[in-house]
C-alpha cells in the first residue's frame, strides 16, 4: 500500500480511505462486543474490571463499581463506526477534481478514527490484563439454571433405564414449567431435580441425577476447542508480534 501511495498525490481514490476505516470499524465492533459482554457479566457479579485503589465507581452512589472502561470502549467504538461512513460518502460523491468537501472531511475522520482506536486498544489491554473472576458466583448462577439445561441428559439416562421417552419428555416439560414458576414468581430455589427424583417413572435417584448434571459432562468439546484455538491461532500471533507488544500495561486515568 505504501509503495502504491508514493506515486500518488492528493487525488488518489478515496476508496482507499474507505477500506482503511472499514478495518478500524471492524476492530471497534469486536472491542465493543467484548465491552458489552464485560458490562453484562459485571452486572451479574461474575466478572469485574480492574478497580484501582481509591477509584470512584459512581459520583452519586458510593457503593457502585461501574465498568467505566468498558463503557468508554462502547462510546469510542460507536464514534469509530460512525466515522467509517464518512469516507464511503466521500468516495461515492467525489467529483472529477478534488474539492474541499473531500479534503476537509478526510482530515477529520481519518486521524480521529486512528486516535480513537488507539484509545480503545489501550482500554482493552488494561481490562484484559486485570479481569477479576468470581468463580463462586459463576457456580451459583450456573447451578441455578443447570437442571433446565441438563434435562436432555436426564431424559436419555432415564430412557436407558427403560423409561418411555415420550412420557418422560412430557413430564419434564411440566416439571420444568412448575419449577420455573417457583423461581420466577416466588423467588424460591430451582427444585426441578427434586421433582424428577420423586417420580418413579424416571427410575433415577437424586444422587444419580446430580451426577448426570456434572457441568464437565455437559460442555462437549468446548474446553478442548478453546485450548486448540489458543494454541493454533492466538499464540502464533502473539509470538509473531511479541516485540511490538508492551510488557506491562500501565494504569490509566479513568
Amino acid at each position: 500500500m505504501i509503495k502504491f501511495l508514493q506515486y500518488l498525490g492528493q487525488t488518489y481514490t478515496r476508496k482507499l480511505d474507505s477500506r482503511v476505516l472499514s478495518v478500524l470499524a471492524q476492530i471497534a465492533q469486536s472491542a465493543s462486543k467484548f465491552a458489552n459482554d464485560m458490562r453484562l457479566l459485571q452486572h451479574e457479579k461474575e466478572l469485574e474490571e480492574p478497580f484501582e485503589t481509591g477509584q470512584i465507581g459512581s459520583s452519586a452512589m458510593a457503593y457502585k463499581r461501574n465498568p467505566m472502561r468498558s463503557e468508554r470502549i462502547n462510546s469510542l467504538a460507536r464514534h469509530v463506526i460512525a466515522l467509517s461512513m464518512d469516507p464511503n460518502i466521500t468516495a461515492s460523491t467525489q467529483w472529477l477534481e478534488r474539492t474541499l468537501d473531500d479534503s476537509a472531511n478526510k482530515r477529520i475522520c481519518v486521524p480521529e478514527a486512528f486516535l480513537a482506536i488507539d484509545s480503545i486498544l489501550i482500554l482493552y489491554a488494561n481490562i484484559t490484563s486485570g479481569i477479576v473472576v468470581y468463580e463462586n458466583v459463576i457456580k451459583t448462577n450456573m447451578m441455578q439454571e443447570l437442571p433446565f439445561m441438563g434435562t436432555e441428559e436426564i431424559l436419555m439416562n432415564a430412557v436407558l433405564k427403560g423409561g418411555d421417552r415420550q412420557e418422560l419428555h412430557e413430564k419434564i416439560r411440566i416439571y420444568s414449567m412448575e419449577a420455573g414458576k417457583e423461581v420466577k414468581e416466588f423467588g424460591r430455589p430451582n427444585d426441578l431435580v427434586d421433582r424428577i427424583a420423586a417420580d418413579d417413572a424416571f427410575g433415577m435417584t437424586k444422587e444419580e441425577i446430580l451426577a448426570v448434571l456434572n457441568p464437565d459432562n455437559l460442555c462437549g468439546r468446548a474446553k478442548n476447542q478453546v485450548t486448540d484455538f489458543i494454541e493454533a491461532i492466538v499464540n502464533p500471533i502473539l509470538e509473531k508480534y511479541k516485540n511490538n507488544l508492551t510488557t506491562e500495561i500501565g494504569k490509566i486515568n479513568v
